[in-house]
């Protein structure tokens, strides 16, 4: 007897099993993943069924062997399908999981190719959809900020020309005076913001460039010191410059947007040290220069301090600002293949520390 013939009892002994798949079957005749689970299952569920029938048949011949290798086959059947299951359903999965990361990172308008007209299909057009919408969105954004900034220099600057000027009319004294310097001061201030918002919206639409060339950090350094030195005294504020003891190499970088860096770092020690001192250093590596800036203020919420660097975040201080300045000074360092570092000091305060290669700059 042949084994076709020895299978036949098994076969017969299947039938009844086999009516009532049916209704089981026909449910798996569905699309997406709820048929594909249910086919799925099927297979598991009549391999699993039909290597018991079968090995309790060969096993009632006292066919040892064949009944082992029949269980082993059915195991392998059954390990095959649900490994198939589960890497059709991860490969999709993650490729939308990477594309939604980067989404959150910045790249806005990514697309994921559509991978079939199932469930996870009609998640990556979700995906998609929302891509674009949120490409649209920055775009329209910047575009607004961009009219909005241009606006408004002009009456800015007619408003701290004649606070000038009229500063000079000497019959202008006590309470009429104080008023006058307010308004400079505060013109300067919305001016400084106008002009970071036009940075970022060079940053959003390409514009933002740099002219690279050598340059001598410290006297980079010390220009920006310069400039606001006097600024830092009306804050009662005062720097502590500790001379490097070493020579400190030239750097391949742009040094107007270095020192806009260093002028806006500065700024900040100004508005949020709240007095005291602003200790500012200078070192360098064989690879590396590192300026650091510390002020001596109530530092930043731990909670914080992975998002100060983020466009717009100005977090849980009252302290007034638009939030750009720390994105635009990490966009120029990042730039320059450096690194803005910013963490709470010990023993109080903020140290933010300005890292740049010695090398060639990551353009």
């Amino acid at each position: 007897m042949d084994l076709k013939e020895k299978l036949k009892p098994a076969a017969e002994k299947l039938k009844p099993l086999q009516e009532k798949l049916k209704p089981l079957l026909k449910k798996a005749e569905a699309t997406g993943l709820r048929g594909y689970a249910i086919r799925t299952a099927v297979i598991n569920l009549i391999c699993l069924v039909a290597a018991v029938v079968i090995c309790h048949w060969l096993l009632s011949l006292g066919l040892t062997v064949p009944a082992i290798c029949a269980t082993v086959i059915a195991g392998g059947l059954i390990v095959h399908a649900n490994l198939m299951f589960a890497m059709d359903m991860k490969e999709p999965i993650d490729a939308l999981t990477d594309l939604s990361k980067r989404i959150a990172d910045g790249g806005y308008g990514l697309q994921s190719p559509k991978m079939g007209d199932d469930e996870i299909g009609d998640l990556t057009d979700s995906i998609n959809h929302l891509s674009s919408k949120i490409s649209e969105y920055e775009k329209t954004q910047a575009e607004f900020i961009s009219s909005v900034s241009h606006e408004l220099r002009t009456p800015l600057t007619a408003i701290t020309g004649w606070s000038e000027t009229m500063l000079f009319d000497e019959n202008i004294t006590g309470d009429s005076r104080r008023g006058l310097e307010i308004i400079g001061r505060e013109a300067g201030r919305l001016t400084n913001m106008v002009n970071d918002l036009l940075e970022f919206t060079r940053i959003q639409d390409g514009r933002f460039k740099l002219t690279m060339g050598i340059v001598d950090v410290i006297v980079e350094l010390e220009d920006a010191m310069m400039a606001y030195s006097d600024l830092l005294r009306k804050e009662n504020m005062q720097m502590a410059y500790h001379v490097p003891d070493a020579d400190i190499p030239f750097i391949n970088g742009d040094p107007e947007r270095l020192r806009q860096v260093f002028l806006n770092i500065l700024d900040n020690a100004a508005k949020y040290g709240r007095g005291g001192t602003v200790d500012i250093g200078i070192k360098a590596t064989k690879t590396d220069v590192f300026i650091l800036f510390r002020d001596h203020g109530p530092g930043i919420p731990e909670n914080e301090i992975a998002h100060v660097k983020e466009r717009f975040f100005k977090g849980s201080t009252h302290v007034r600002g638009n939030g750009i300045g720390l994105a635009v000074c990490d966009e120029i360092v990042t730039r320059h293949g450096g690194e803005l570092i910013i963490n709470n000091a010990d023993g109080g305060g903020l140290i933010v520390t300005v890292k740049l290669p010695i090398g060639d700059p990551l353009l």
